[in-house]
């Protein structure tokens, strides 16, 4: 009986929402829908393309001196033959756990920044029919990096490890906890933070030289964002090819904005990835056999900081080191931004709240 009348309580809600009707504690609950929207958003996209997730970072960090993955195709059926079904979804749970509180930070954030800056930049302006540009929504759309990133970091260092071992990994670790337990024990809490601090100064002040590449992901998201909401304002000023309806654009049309801002995000920020996930493995003790080439690695795994990462991995493998793993990368990020950002909105629709990231 609880159950059905906080079904009706909650259909109400949407009612009174999609009505204009403010319900009581409707600031709380739109807040309380916005996070639910963008966790889901993000499980369910990051869920759909987690055999590719993996191998991309498998293809990230192996020992260049006993590669195991060659490729897409060769790396899933390697991964299927030695580790069987399970292991093509190896580390999806940990990474589930990070990206649905990341997601639904991010997305609110987001929507919250994007708010905060609209009405500064209404007041400056002197018009109050002022919309963002494309720089202010990067901006807002770095708020939101540097915030999600903050509160979840740990939980995407530890991810990265647990998804690169294997069967013949001398250390296993149990889960997400475990590795946590395990990297605070013996390396150090500022493990889990390996230079977030000196990256977020970067990031503020402009520092080209910041220890830490996590900031990367920061551009990368405000990238997303800004080349989506852009793309959707266009199609609907211009109504090109008969695409928009009633200023409304289909769910086809915005998967289509989705993977265009995924592409765009991705490839230009696909280096520092590489090096930020080569940086993860420094200090781990009894690593993974992928990453010390079951013994047979002839160069120290061992980084000062972003530069020397670069410096290194460019010496020693090649500049296309830095992009290994863009091609399962580039094939599962074009559907998963795609369906992190429909699903969002869809379901933003089905809980009836009436902010939404195009607002």
């Amino acid at each position: 009986m609880a159950s059905e009348t906080k079904i009706v309580n909650l259909a109400e809600e949407a009612k009174l929402a999609r009505e204009g009707v403010k319900a009581p504690s409707y600031a709380f609950t739109s807040i309380c829908k916005s996070l639910v929207a963008g966790g889901v958003a993000g499980g369910v996209s990051r869920t759909a393309v987690a055999p590719l997730e993996r191998l991309k970072i498998l293809l990230q960090v192996q020992n260049p001196h006993n590669i195991k993955y060659n490729g897409t195709v060769q790396g899933l059926k390697y991964i299927w033959r030695t580790e069987g079904f399970r292991g093509l979804f190896k580390g999806n749970g940990t990474n589930c756990a990070r990206i649905v509180p990341n997601s639904a930070v991010k997305f609110f954030s987001y929507e919250q920044a994007s708010k905060a800056i609209l009405h500064l930049y209404q007041q400056q302006t002197g018009n109050e029919d002022a919309r963002l540009t494309p720089v202010l929504r990067l901006g807002a759309g770095a708020c939101a990096g540097i915030i999600a990133m903050s509160a979840t970091y740990p939980m995407d260092m530890v991810r990265g490890r647990i998804t690169v071992q294997t069967e013949k990994s001398p250390y296993q670790y149990r889960g997400m906890f475990h590795a946590l337990s395990t990297v605070l024990r013996e390396e150090g809490p500022r493990a889990l933070y390996k230079g977030w601090l000196p990256s977020v100064i970067g990031v503020m002040w402009g520092d080209i030289g910041s220890k830490d590449v996590t900031k990367v992901l920061i551009p990368y998201v405000g990238l997303n964002f800004a080349v989506y909401e852009s793309l959707k304002d266009w199609l609907i000023k211009s109504k090109p090819f008969g695409l928009v309806q009633d200023s409304e654009l289909s769910v086809t049309t915005r998967l289509a904005c989705g993977a265009a801002a995924g592409t765009v995000g991705q490839t230009i920020a696909y280096p520092l990835d590489v090096i930020r996930r080569r940086m993860q493995m420094v200090g781990w003790n009894h690593a993974a056999s992928v990453v010390t080439g079951d013994g047979r690695g002839k160069v120290p795994l061992e980084y000062t900081g972003m530069v020397d990462a670069f410096r290194k991995t460019v010496r020693y493998e090649g500049f296309g080191a830095l992009y290994k793993g863009l091609v399962p990368n580039s094939v599962k990020v074009v559907p998963s931004i795609a369906i992190a950002f429909v699903s969002y909105e869809v379901v933003k629709d089905i809980l009836g709240v009436e902010i939404r990231i195009s607002d």
